[in-house]
């Protein structure tokens, strides 16, 4: 069947963006590897799917699908590139809308200068929350956190557990720019301890209203940004006492600005979406060997 898509990004994290409300879509995993595939399809670390909403209090339903084909809770800077999308396409004539997603309601808005804000929920920094088996494990607090000793392939890591809907452990580092995030990220990523696997963030602190982060993304790899990452990862650093709010998050792809007043307190994040092109793609029935 032919596709028509926009592709997006928010600080160079890249996304298909998919209007599901005025064409029919039904992809199985392996066609939804392929669009994402960036030699044979069209390339993202994300594709999202707008939907029409299922209640009458809500604005749109969300979906959100990785690059390796599997449908994920939760995506901050896509959730920015989806309300630029709506509304550049006329689908509303808010400038703040309410949205369905996996994990829940997001309230994204967009101010007249193109600055869009989105309200990500309250924080959840359960272990349980991301689904995080910590029985066993060493640990340690720090100020209102508590760091969980994860052992990798060599060594181990102290690491925060912060769902935003979905999960993060984050680690302090002192260069993000040398960690070796390539190792490590992989290894956390898959790590049995988490049964729903998890993205690993990788958080130097600069100064307290001031990070520098990378991201391994769960079933997308390392990208250039990830919204629900700095969220996780200003969260983490507010809770061990090292940040206040607001913080800068400076990663590869560019600046996001994440605010948190802490406990009971939802997160708001901050930064530009970019429309880049427009398409139509043919989607073919590939098999399940494509990867």
């Amino acid at each position: 069947m032919k596709l028509k898509f926009t592709k997006m990004h928010g600080a160079g994290n890249d996304f298909i963006v998919i209007d599901a409300i005025n064409q029919t879509i039904a992809f199985s995993p392996e066609q939804w590897r392929y669009l994402a595939d960036r030699r044979f399809g069209i390339g993202a670390d994300q594709i999202l799917v707008v939907e029409k909403a299922a209640s009458s209090d809500i604005d749109f339903r969300y979906r959100i699908f990785n690059a390796d084909g599997g449908e994920v809770e939760q995506c901050g800077n896509g959730s920015r590139a989806f309300v630029r999308f709506v509304v550049d396409k006329g689908l509303t004539q808010k400038r703040s809308i309410r949205v369905q997603t996996m994990s829940g309601v997001i309230e994204p808005s967009i101010d007249a200068e193109g600055l869009i804000t989105v309200n990500m929920g309250v924080p959840d920094c359960r272990p349980s929350a991301s689904h995080f088996n910590c029985e066993g494990l060493p640990q340690a607090s720090q100020e209102e956190d508590t760091l969980w000793e994860l052992p990798l392939a060599q060594g181990s890591v102290q690491v925060s557990s912060v769902s935003m809907g979905n999960p993060h452990a984050v680690q302090l580092v002192a260069d993000a720019k040398l960690h070796p995030v390539e190792v490590e990220g992989p290894q956390i990523e898959r790590h049995s301890r988490f049964e729903k696997r998890v993205n690993a963030g990788f958080m130097q602190v600069i100064t307290p209203r001031h990070i520098q982060l990378r991201v391994y993304e769960r079933g997308a790899g390392e990208t250039l940004a990830c919204g629900t990452g700095a969220c996780a990862a200003v969260v983490a650093g507010i809770r061990r006492g090292l940040l206040q709010s607001p913080v800068q998050v400076d990663m590869r792809g560019g600046r996001l600005q994440i605010a948190w007043q802490g406990a009971g307190h939802p997160v708001l994040l901050s930064g530009p979406a970019v429309a880049v092109f427009e398409g139509e793609i043919e989607v073919p029935d590939v098999s399940a060997g494509l990867s």
